[in-house]
């Protein structure tokens, strides 16, 4: 019973409240103890005149005062609280909470807990026992029933899991325990996504149950990556989200490379209704074969990121050639120009064995991405049936013409076309009066974006039996239009045959460069088939964990209950083998959360005739007021105290009570006639006003640059670095201030940060003299590329933002800079810190370049005096330290690393630190040299 915000546990104790007048009729006629007075005799003659009595009924303010303390008395018997939220009765002899850890509930697995703590304390009120089970935990972990206190130790020590859920068999479980515990509620805390079988599932939980208590999130708005795949032109990548989220959404994925550090973005968009969306990395073939994972940023869960193996890099291409070339003239041998073509981009095997039958199986077991067959004509049965399964599984088949090509009989199952049968020697049907060029690519022909040569002729060819598919295989024409490559799928393979032989006998072409261009792209076009030293068929074959996703996205190193990876066989994800990469160093497999098929479908809520509490995650934000009124009537009750014997003159001191009143009286008239003399002695002058307010408070400066972004993301930076330095130091700085270093006065400053635009015009000579002139006069620069350079200064190569700092600092008296040394006093002004990352973590700090001194000894700690006027980062910590109107952080670090934004904020407590002391650390350690001379 009560009114919002404000609800009452006993009501009716506010009956009570009646009483006050009552109790203020009793206070008015009680008057105080009269005080004591000394009987002497002079006393009473020097008071003969004035006339004091003792009133008959207590002051005003002191029956307010006691009314008061028996107001808030009664107010707190009836166990007020604040905020109140609705108490969720079990309705039954016990309360079954099962809750979802997944990988989908990482994200708000907090309010998750704390949701299911509140139920916990509803079952403590009513005495009913607990059962507390998680739809992904050990299949022998107990559930209960529990008390309050164990059911909560289980709670708290539970945590997200990276793998799907299994409602099935933990439902399965709690309605075998619910068979001991009849007409028991259920509390349903699910993640909001379906699974497989729940509509089942729920009838068997529900089957013993007394009611329901189902809680799910308000929106369901998880994004997760389902596929990559390295194509031709870009590195595609495939995401799906729940389709409940109908609204058109846009994201922004991360490719990493294998230690962290984000190399390529792509924007990611969902249109209205859409549950499915793609987005492209259109970057260089080369920088993507280091992309080691993708992640979609502000999504904190492990189905966002996806990690890639082999098959999203490098490809290794198999070589065969039927007969060994002439080794006196190598330019003659079948493979030469393929593999000088294919070497840079690819890495290449080739069989021991000239005999077919060996060759081909033995090139099989390295599981290549693309087979090249030069002039090989007919197949051995076994090797041509294991060819063949190869090819529909996924592997690239490129064939090059020639004499035994051109005598072998049809073979439709690795070649793209019929060939025409008859005489192809030359002089034969193959024979031209003239050399033939290549005409323009055709439309749908995996070359169709590369330019022809116009310097290549083909003299001899073989041809194609003419089909009525003919014109979509063919993926290369001659100018008079018959087929110079062909192509075609089989099953999830490709076949490819290049009507010319390999050498330059028949065409120009393997001597020209789109020879290299065209075997390029059909390296691209292959994928690689599993890890070189994999076994295929030996279902026995084993990898270790290598490196694994946690629950909240990050790789993390294998956990105590990950095993080995079954890799011949469809490996689901589960507790033993969650997400990640498994091998070694030498090679790893993906094994990733979604399947290429993956939908994000909502929960559904069983139909059931239970009764249904339907109940919303978030924390318990009452506040009970029983404390806070007590703690408030007990300091009035001293108040009271005092009063009363105030009255009585215990606490009386004549002369005291007289100097208290005039003391006051003094402090107030010297604080209103203040202003007045400091204006008639300092006469103001227009522009003190603002000094005065900048010197008032420490405040940290930054250079507005003119782009919004940036001096946005520069303000909510400092303003989190403030807030941080208000917490963990006694230094309490003010709001930042953003300055015109052209205009503005700098000298009120200790600090000014600057975040170095490229885009931005170059300041003025006049500004940056003003810049030179505050760092001479002891100030100092924060200067910020935010480009994680990691080169140096000097390297060959610099990113813009470096080089605007350059041009920057030619015209400026800038010291000779190092980066932070191990013993410098930065690493040690207030945190221990061995670096200072921002939200990137790869770029050294630079500061003043140390005296250099010959012996270590001499020099315990570098730069004896003064502060470096200079610090240079390319790490963006103010968008480390940016935080929003909530609190929460604006920018996600790189890596997503909670600690590495811990780290950046204490690096720029280290950085005022350093700034406002100085190096008064570092005359520590001069303090027993200085007491042995003074002779102490």
């Amino acid at each position: 019973m009560g009114f919002l915000p404000l609800s009452f546990g006993l009501p009716a104790v506010l009956a009570g409240l009646i009483a006050l007048p009552v109790i203020w009729w009793l206070l008015r006629l009680t008057p105080p103890k009269p005080q004591t007075e000394a009987f002497p005799p002079l006393r009473i003659l020097a008071r003969v005149l004035r006339k004091e009595e003792t009133p008959h009924q207590s002051p005003w303010w002191l029956t307010l005062l006691r009314l008061a303390m028996a107001a808030l008395i009664i107010f707190a018997l009836a166990e007020p609280v604040f905020n109140p939220r609705e108490r969720i009765s079990t309705g039954g002899n016990a309360v079954a909470i099962v809750v979802d850890n997944g990988w989908a509930s990482a994200p708000d697995w907090a309010m998750r807990v704390a949701t299911a703590e509140r139920l916990i304390a509803d079952a403590e009120a009513e005495s009913a026992p607990v059962l507390l089970a998680f739809t992904v935990d050990a299949p022998n972990a107990e559930i209960g029933p529990f008390d309050a206190q164990a059911a909560r130790e289980r709670l708290n020590a539970a945590e997200a899991r990276p793998v799907p859920v299994d409602r099935a068999a933990t439902y399965e479980r709690v309605a075998a325990a619910l068979g001991d515990v009849p007409n028991a509620s259920v509390a349903v805390l699910s993640d909001g996504l379906a699974s497989e079988a729940d509509e089942a599932a729920f009838d068997r939980l529900l089957a013993n149950a007394g009611g329901l208590i189902w809680a799910t999130p308000q929106g369901v708005t998880e994004i997760g990556l389902t596929g990559t795949a390295n194509e031709p032109d870009a590195f595609v990548v495939e995401a799906v989200r729940p389709t409940s989220d109908a609204g058109p959404r846009q994201a922004l994925i991360a490719a990493l490379d294998d230690r962290g550090r984000r190399i390529a973005e792509a924007e990611l968009s969902f249109g209205a209704g859409e549950a499915a969306a793609t987005a492209a990395f259109t970057v260089p073939f080369e920088l993507r074969n280091d992309f080691d994972s993708i992640a979609v940023d502000g999504e904190a869960q492990a189905g966002a990121v996806r990690v890639l193996d082999e098959n999203s890099r490098r490809r290794r291409v198999g070589l065969i050639a039927q007969g060994d070339g002439d080794e006196a003239q190598p330019l003659l041998s079948p493979l030469y120009y393929i593999s000088r073509a294919l070497a840079p981009f690819a890495d290449l095997v080739e069989p021991t064995s000239a005999d077919l039958g060996s060759a081909i199986p033995e090139l099989l077991e390295q599981r290549p991405a693309m087979i090249v067959m030069a002039d090989v004509g007919t197949l051995p049965d076994e090797a041509h049936a294991a060819m063949t399964e190869w090819v529909e599984g996924g592997g690239t088949l490129v064939r090059f013409a020639g004499p035994r090509l051109a005598a072998a009989e049809p073979d439709e199952d690795l070649l793209p076309v019929r060939l025409r049968i008859g005489e192809r020697a030359l002089g034969g049907t193959l024979s031209w009066t003239e050399p033939q060029a290549i005409a323009e690519y055709p439309q749908g022909s995996p070359f169709a974006d590369l330019t022809p040569p116009t310097d290549v002729t083909v003299s001899r060819q073989v041809l194609a039996e003419p089909t009525a598919d003919i014109v979509e295989r063919s993926w290369v024409n001659l100018a008079d239009g018959t087929p110079l490559v062909t192509g075609a799928r089989r099953g999830d393979g490709t076949l490819a045959l290049f009507h010319i032989t390999p050498q330059a006998t028949w065409s120009n072409l393997p001597i020209s460069g789109s020879f290299v261009e065209l075997l390029r792209r059909l390296v691209q076009l292959s994928r690689n088939q599993g890890p070189a030293n994999a076994q295929a068929g030996n279902g026995e074959a084993t990898l270790p964990p290598y490196r694994l996703i946690a629950a909240e996205g990050s790789l993390v190193p294998p956990t105590p209950d990950a095993r080995p990876l079954a890799v011949s066989a469809d490996a689901p994800v589960t507790l033993e083998n969650p997400p990640g990469l498994y091998g070694s160093e030498e090679g790893v497999v993906a094994h990733n959360l979604l399947p290429q098929d993956a939908v994000l479908e909502p929960i559904a809520r069983p139909q059931t005739p239970l009764l249904v509490r339907d109940v919303a995650y978030g924390f318990d934000e009452q506040v009970d007021l029983r404390g806070p009124l007590f703690a408030i009537a007990l300091a009035l009750m001293i108040l009271d105290t005092l009063a009363v014997l105030w009255l009585g003159g215990k606490l009386r001191r004549p002369r005291a009570a007289r100097a208290v009143p005039a003391a006051l009286a003094l402090a107030l008239m010297g604080a209103i006639s203040m202003p007045d003399a400091y204006a008639q002695e300092g006469d103001i002058q227009p522009g003190d006003e603002e000094a005065i307010a900048a010197i008032s408070q420490t405040r940290i400066a930054y250079v507005l640059t003119g782009d919004s972004s940036i001096d946005a993301i520069s303000r909510a930076g400092l303003e989190g670095l403030g807030r941080f330095l208000t917490d963990k130091t006694a230094l309490e700085p003010g709001e930042p201030v953003g300055v015109d270093i052209a205009e503005d006065e700098l000298a009120f400053y200790p600090l000014i940060y600057w975040p170095i635009d490229e885009g931005g015009e170059m300041p003025s000579e006049a500004a940056l003299a003003r810049i030179d002139a505050y760092m001479q006069d002891g100030g100092t620069v924060l200067f910020d590329t935010r480009d994680q350079f990691g080169a140096g200064f000097d390297a060959g190569s610099a990113s813009p933002s470096t080089m605007r700092l350059r041009d920057i600092l030619a015209n400026m008296n800038v010291p000779p800079l190092e980066p932070v040394p191990d013993d410098h006093v930065l690493t040690k002004a207030f945190y221990i810190l061995p670096e200072f990352p921002g939200r990137f973590n790869g770029s050294p700090l630079w500061v003043e370049a140390s005296q250099t001194l010959e012996e270590a000894a001499d020099r315990p700690v570098r730069v004896g005096d003064g502060v470096t006027p200079i610090m240079i980062t390319a790490n963006d910590l103010a968008g480390a330290w940016a935080i929003g109107a909530n609190g929460a952080p604006m920018l996600p670090t790189v890596p997503a690393d909670p600690m590495q934004r811990v780290y950046a904020y204490r690096a720029g407590v280290n950085i005022m630190m350093y700034m406002l002391t100085g190096n008064y650390k570092s005359d520590q350690v001069h303090v027993p040299s200085i007491l042995e001379r003074l002779g102490q």
